[in-house]
């Protein structure tokens, strides 16, 4: 009863906070589970060594309780702090993330109560208050096959790994450092947000400024044609059309290419990703590029995928200059860069050429006429698009009144020969235009965009995820082009944006968190233990889950990505529960008299069964998102797949690693000194 009763408060304590049941919060559930289950199993097998020493029910269960709670306290807290730091993670992505630990928190939370005010209760008249003969058939089966299982096999193992733990520690040790070599090799690639299959492809098409309508609605008929034909390459089962709705939008073509030109969209809701036979979105888009072909008079054309999430493009470099051509310059500059690579593609950037413009440049002379550049302006201005000069109210609506020329004296280029301007007060009557100022038709900046009051343009662009890897192109982009292009263009300067910027920051503060967490952890066990060195044997079990969690990626075929760097950290409060009460036992065993190898390696057989259920019951849980298709489950693989993968190696090592690292300790004098010292009341640890 413990599992409904603790997600039901879990649910009630999300509605007083303002969560919602969704995807995120389901995983935070479900990775509680395991832990749910650890504490329970270990509370109720010490009331049944208790029963079995011949208490009586209610004794036994008192006495349990009261003997394994301070390393479930010390497990909660612990947990807290690994998952309390997640909790504060920065960027979006974080803002989105950050549900997770929250909703596990609260779970333990409402489980630490049922643990100890009913769980007892329960277990005190139960079938182990009547002890074994009311046990069933079944039940005893199982038991007796578990028993042969750890004292045939995993208990002989355990001592071997504890009598050669040296080892034991290097082969964990070779293991960890193996996994982290993938990544360095490129076997393993990162990216910022995990690829997912999605439903719904665009094409964004910009024009020049100048372009008319019947030129956007040829491009645009040509890029619906185009995605016709996709029916054709990709033949769906029984007939179905793999494009069931195209959409054209104008004047809407995304936030990155706004650029005072014509603007343009054309979407296409695909056949569910589910459903779809031979028909993988990047696989889709290449079609699609290609049927379309080249397109006159297109500023830019680009073909992607809607990726929930907000990871942002793939890629995306600010550049920042005073001078617009040398920052246009440098643009294109990076394109022919970035294009060298293979796997990009629908390269951009927001700063185009606009309308033509007539400018006005002041002759020499025109000061000691009293005509001044602002002068100029303001009566040009005022000329051609008005002045306000009175407001009245009529029927209480406020009513302006605009005064400008007449329609006939600013139609065309002519009229500007005509016009005259006044010059300051005092200084002669009007002087023609062409008297003060030269005229010349220029073409100008569709828009300029200012970021804190400097001149930016945003180069960016798509890659292949099947091809390349975005994450690589931009390191490497910023490591050997980016300080050679502001070597040649003096006062440039760039900032990563898109999934590098979201990555860096989102991955920056895990980190510090992560830091803060663990030195919580070990504080708390320093506190525990009463000893500066044991919280060592229950830390060193943390990068056993890199080894699952990246081999998991490297299995599944997915990158490494910001929710699997959640999941990992996540990894690390599920393995200091564990390892905890594992040195607990051990620090117990070491009071009944055993000597220090013997209780490390007979602490393991007593956690095996409570260890090999967290995992299992965790994975269980789990699994069904591995299998999941929709595109929710999809985002959030990377994290199951970290959580799964890594919790399975994690646990079953530390089952070996823990006791022979403790043993380890134990041989540099380190630990039985601690635990024996007599002047030590109740055989607990003075701090070293």
């Amino acid at each position: 009863m413990g599992l409904p009763a603790s997600f039901l408060g879990a649910i009630f304590l999300m509605n007083v906070i303002g969560y919602a049941i969704d995807m995120i919060t389901m995983v935070g559930m479900l990775i509680a589970i395991g832990l749910l289950m650890d504490d329970a199993i270990v509370m109720a097998e010490n009331i049944h060594a208790q029963r079995q020493r011949g208490k009586q029910a209610l004794d036994a269960a008192v006495a349990g309780v009261r003997e394994v709670a301070p390393g479930i306290l010390s497990s909660f807290l612990t947990t807290v702090c690994i998952f309390g730091a997640l909790a504060f993670m920065a960027g979006d992505l974080g803002q989105i993330m950050r549900a997770m630990p929250v909703v596990l928190i609260l779970v333990l939370a409402v489980s630490l109560v049922e643990a100890f005010l009913i769980l007892p209760h329960h277990l005190s008249h139960g079938r182990w208050a009547h002890g074994p003969d009311r046990e069933s058939r079944f039940h005893r089966w199982f038991d007796a096959r578990f028993q042969a299982l750890r004292s045939n096999w995993f208990g002989p193992l355990v001592d071997l790994a504890v009598r050669w733990r040296y080892l034991t520690v290097g082969i964990c040790l070779g293991l960890v450092l193996l996994v982290l070599a993938l990544p360095a090799a490129g076997i393993l690639q990162f990216r910022a947000f995990p690829q997912v299959e999605g439903d719904v492809v665009s094409a964004r098409i910009v024009l020049p400024a100048s372009a008319t309508s019947r030129m956007e609605d040829r491009v645009v008929d040509q890029v619906v044609a185009a995605a016709r034909r996709l029916d054709e390459r990709f033949a769906q089962p029984e007939g179905r059309s793999l494009v069931k709705h195209i959409t054209v939008e104008y004047g809407e073509a995304g936030q990155t290419f706004g650029n005072g030109g014509r603007e343009s969209s054309v979407m296409l809701d695909l056949l569910g990703a589910e459903e779809r036979v031979n028909a993988r979105v990047p696989e889709i888009l290449a079609a699609w590029r290609e049927f379309t072909g080249r397109l006159p008079d297109v500023t830019h054309l680009r073909f992607e995928e809607f990726q929930p999430g907000p990871a942002g493009e793939d890629i995306e470099i600010r550049l920042q200059h005073d001078d617009l051509d040398v920052l246009k310059q440098a643009a294109l500059e990076l394109k022919d860069w970035l294009g060298g690579y293979r796997g990009t593609h629908d390269l951009y950037d927001n700063l185009q050429p606009g309308r033509t413009e007539l400018r006005l440049h002041l002759k020499d002379g025109a000061t000691a006429q009293g005509v001044s550049s602002q002068s100029l302006a303001d009566q040009v201005r005022a000329a051609f698009q008005g002045v306000a000069v009175q407001e009245f109210f009529q029927d209480r609506i406020p009513i302006e009144i605009n005064v400008r020329l007449h329609e006939d004296a600013r139609f065309s280029l002519g009229d500007m020969d005509d016009f005259v301007v006044a010059p300051a007060f005092g200084q002669g009557g009007l002087v023609p235009l062409h008297q003060v100022a030269q005229l010349r038709e220029e073409r100008g900046w569709a828009r300029i965009i200012r970021v804190d009051g400097r001149r930016s343009v945003t180069v960016t662009g798509s890659v292949d995820a099947q091809i390349a890897n975005a994450a690589a192109i931009v390191g490497d982009t910023r490591e050997t082009f980016l300080p050679n292009l502001q070597e040649r263009h003096s006062g440039l300067t760039y900032t990563l944006e898109g999934q590098a910027r979201e990555a860096a920051e989102t991955g920056a503060s895990i980190l510090r968190n992560m830091i803060l967490g663990l030195v919580g952890v070990y504080l708390l066990l320093a506190f525990q233990f009463r000893s500066y060195i044991e919280p060592v044997a229950v830390m060193a079990a943390i990068p056993l889950g890199l080894i699952g969690a990246f081999l998991g990626h490297l299995l599944l075929g997915f990158d490494l990505s910001m929710p699997s760097i959640v999941g990992l950290a996540s990894l690390a409060g599920v393995v200091v529960n564990d390892s905890i009460l594992l040195v607990m036992f051990t620090k117990n065993h070491l009071k009944g008299g055993l000597e220090i190898h013997e209780a490390a390696a007979q602490a393991a057989r007593d956690r095996f069964r409570a260890i090999l259920l967290t995992s299992l019951t965790t994975v269980m849980g789990l699994l069904p998102l591995l299998l999941e298709t929709s595109l929710q489950a999809q985002v959030l693989q990377p994290l199951v797949t970290s959580v799964a993968f890594g919790l399975t190696s994690a646990t079953l090592l530390s089952l070996f690693l823990v006791p022979c690292i403790y043993a380890i300790l134990a041989d540099l004098n380190l630990i039985e000194r601690a635990v024996r010292n007599p002047n030590n009341r109740g055989g607990r640890a003075h701090a070293s």
